[in-house]
């Protein structure tokens, strides 16, 4: 069944109404839906429904409710990962691996060496990768679309990551804690956990000593090195296994 966004406002009574057209000319187009076809819908803030299509009318697609559900799909735990800013085809993939693994926040951050520079981020780059999250979204049926924030430099990041229940920073020369036994060791389970993750070559030596000193976990993914693209995805996959799977 295929999965579509509304806002609240968009929902009366016993019916919603699609009005992107993008979403519109993909029900009728791609889909060619027909009446009576079955959508998902999500409101992207508490609820999923379950509805039929029932036709076109000034340009919007129009959906009966069949029933409704608060999300089924949604982790628990709120992950948000702080990336530093890899080449451009690497971000994306990043976005959509990260988005399917369950994570509700992405941050770029602008690193010393960080390929794609923070001012090269243009508004075109970021809404394709807005795009790339709702559409991933969309794909593996999220409640919501996690946000794809505006680049952070790298001290405002840290800042950010303050907010979180756990802070975790992945880094390939740690070598006493694992991440597993960091999330084995919690006394309770954290309702937030940022993570952030070095761009091509990793943190310079200053970056590199000042997550802990903001109160980042430093852990290790692992024994071997791991790509930037798959760093962030791994570890968001490990903190789900840990505590969101039954």
């Amino acid at each position: 069944m295929n999965r579509f966004f509304a806002d609240e406002n968009q929902i009366s009574g016993n019916e919603i109404r699609i009005v992107s057209p993008q979403d519109v000319k993909h029900l009728t187009r791609v889909l060619r839906a027909v009446r009576g076809e079955r959508i998902e819908v999500s409101d992207s803030a508490e609820w999923e429904y379950e509805t039929e299509f029932l036709r076109l009318e000034d340009g919007a697609a129009v959906l009966r409710i069949l029933n409704r559900q608060r999300f089924a799909r949604e982790p628990g735990l709120k992950v948000a990962l702080f990336q530093g800013l890899p080449k451009a085809a690497k971000m994306d993939a990043i976005i959509q691996k990260s988005v399917e693994l369950g994570v509700a926040e992405i941050f770029p951050v602008a690193c010393v060496r960080s390929v794609l520079a923070g001012e090269a981020v243009s508004t075109q780059k970021l809404a394709r990768w807005r795009k790339i999250a709702a559409e991933a979204a969309k794909q593996c049926r999220r409640g919501l679309t996690p946000t794809v924030h505006s680049v952070l430099s790298f001290d405002a990041a840290l800042s950010a990551m303050r907010g979180y229940d756990l802070m975790l920073f992945p880094y390939e020369n740690e070598t006493e804690r694992s991440l597993k036994s960091c999330l084995r060791g919690l006394s309770a389970r954290p309702g937030s956990v940022a993570l952030i993750i070095g761009p091509e070559g990793g943190f310079s030596a200053e970056e590199a000593a000042s997550p802990v000193a903001a109160g980042a976990v430093s852990v290790s993914l692992g024994g071997t090195i791991l790509r930037t693209e798959t760093a962030g995805p791994a570890a968001v996959a490990m903190l789900m296994y840990e505590f969101e799977q039954q």
